[in-house]
């Protein structure tokens, strides 16, 4: 019964038609012509005044599938022709004939070309099918790492509506505003980032992408500094925000923290040093009062004793020693790191000047033993004073060098600026003529004497070359030494240290 309504059900054909037009190339090729064959032999056996030639449209239908246009109107001709020379005899004219074969072969071909551009129609349609569910596989895929990327990234990351409220937040974001997962969502976000809530979201607004800092605050009323970068966009539903927000508090505590160490450290090298001048000069008044004191009329005199006193007092007092600044013990630095650090400091600023930069620092140069900070400081104060000194000069390059030389790593700056004067001027604090404070190579060359480095000055036919000489890491490996921790205070004490080279005019150093 199951069988016969199949059979039966008109929106469903015959089993064996089914079967009939399934199968590969060769095998219907082959069906149609076997039927081909059998339509032309009972055509040409059943000698009646009936016409079995539409027989032929089903091998057309087969064969259209398979074949090309050119293939199936030379099938349609085959068909034509047995059809009518097996079909029944009408009696052959030119007036009857030509368009009956004419009307048959375009029945004929037009079958096997209407077959043919349907299966065409149906392949491309498949083969969009199947693109269409690639790529949206692949778009399922990308939505999936991005939604893990996302969910697993440590960073805060949002998206807000044009009404500024959050539409997706990851866990990240639920934990940096102390929120449990899922809440945040539907929230405004000015009542934790209130300056991200002012950025302009509305489809007449430009689109942004940048970054800023701002303070954050938490949902039980901390406040933090926020790190954010975030882009707006618009999308079919209307303008978007995405943010990616990073807790940066330690960051602006260690440099905090870092610039006041430096501040201390600075200051005690230049209170040192007034102290190493004030004692200087306490002990010639010193000797002038022995002089003095010799004479029998002055020995008894009561000002010549208060004024030796005085004298004596404030010797005392600059020869007191300041108490060393705790500052962090120098480690292990691959000097190309610090280089590179510098060069995303200064290449924007310098371009602006119209100042070329030549990098040479081979691959091959060991790391040295130095602290990275007062490093990358001193080589910022050096490369500075050659930016000053090369404001009116032309050219205006500057080359940093890196080289190891006998167990000393060396970094050398050159620029094409207006020179040096004055050699016994070099590295003295408080110089006349400077642009600031005049302390920058004397600041410099104590904080890296504090690791054991030093900065010297070579003599060049035009413009200047500071050398900074920075020992091997190799040479240091047992760490700092305790007396490393007071080497500034040493050197604000007045210790003797030999100047190499002259001092830039009024270059700020």
């Amino acid at each position: 019964m199951r069988q016969e309504s199949r059979f039966l059900d008109p929106s469903k054909p015959p089993e064996f038609v089914v079967r009939l037009f399934q199968g590969s190339r060769k095998a219907m090729l082959v069906r149609a012509a076997a039927i081909i064959a059998v339509v032309a032999v009972i055509d040409w056996r059943f000698d009646v005044n009936i016409s079995f030639g539409f027989l032929y449209l089903f091998p057309m239908l087969m064969v259209g599938a398979y074949l090309g246009p050119l293939q199936i109107a030379g099938v349609a001709a085959l068909c034509t022709g047995l059809s009518e020379v097996f079909g029944p005899p009408y009696g052959w004219t030119i007036a009857l004939g030509v368009p009956r074969l004419i009307v048959t072969f375009a029945a004929f071909y037009g079958a096997g070309i209407y077959v043919f551009q349907s299966a065409r129609n149906r392949r491309l349609a498949a083969q969009h099918l199947e693109q269409i569910e690639r790529e949206a596989a692949l778009r399922r895929e990308a939505d999936e790492q991005l939604r893990f990327l996302i969910e697993s990234s440590p960073a805060a990351i949002l998206t807000l509506g044009a009404d500024r409220s959050v539409l997706v937040a990851n866990e990240a974001a639920h934990r940096l505003l102390e929120l449990d997962s899922g809440e945040l969502e539907g929230r405004p976000i000015a009542t934790y980032l209130p300056a991200l809530a002012r950025v302009p979201i509305s489809g007449e607004a430009p689109l942004f992408r940048t970054t800023m800092e701002c303070r954050g605050r938490r949902q039980d009323g901390g406040v933090f500094l926020a790190q954010v970068w975030f882009s707006t966009y618009q999308t079919r539903s209307g303008p978007r925000l995405a943010a990616v927000v990073l807790d940066a508090s330690d960051e602006l505590r260690d440099r905090q923290e870092y610039s006041l160490q430096q501040l201390l450290a600075g200051s005690k090298i230049v209170v040192g040093a007034m102290f190493h001048e004030i004692r200087n000069i306490c002990g010639a008044i010193g000797v002038v009062h022995t002089k003095l004191a010799r004479d029998e009329r002055l020995s008894e005199n009561a000002d010549l004793r208060a004024l030796g006193n005085l004298v004596e007092g404030l010797g005392r007092m600059a020869g007191l020693e300041l108490a060393p600044t705790k500052r962090p013990l120098a480690e292990v630095l691959e000097i190309r790191s610090v280089l590179e650090e510098l060069r995303i400091v200064i290449e924007p600023e310098f371009r602006e000047s119209g100042i070329s930069i030549r990098w040479d620092v081979p691959d091959s140069i060991p790391p040295v033993w130095a602290e990275r900070q007062a490093l990358l400081q001193a080589f910022l104060n050096l490369v500075k004073n050659s930016q000053r000194a090369m404001e009116q000069q032309t050219p205006k390059q500057l080359t940093v060098a890196a080289s190891l030389e006998r167990e000393s790593v060396v970094v050398r700056f050159i620029d094409t600026g207006c020179g040096v004067a004055a050699p016994e001027e070099l590295f003295k604090p408080f110089q006349r003529g400077a642009v600031a404070t005049g302390l920058g190579l004397y600041l410099s060359r104590a904080f890296l004497r504090g690791f054991h480095g030093e900065i010297v000055y070579e003599a060049q036919p035009t413009g200047c070359c500071f050398a900074v000489l920075l020992p091997r890491a190799a040479e240091r490996e047992e760490g700092t030494p305790k007396e490393d921790a007071d080497e500034n205070s040493t050197i604000a004490a007045g210790r003797p240290h030999p100047v190499s080279g002259e001092s830039r005019q009024a270059a700020g150093h």
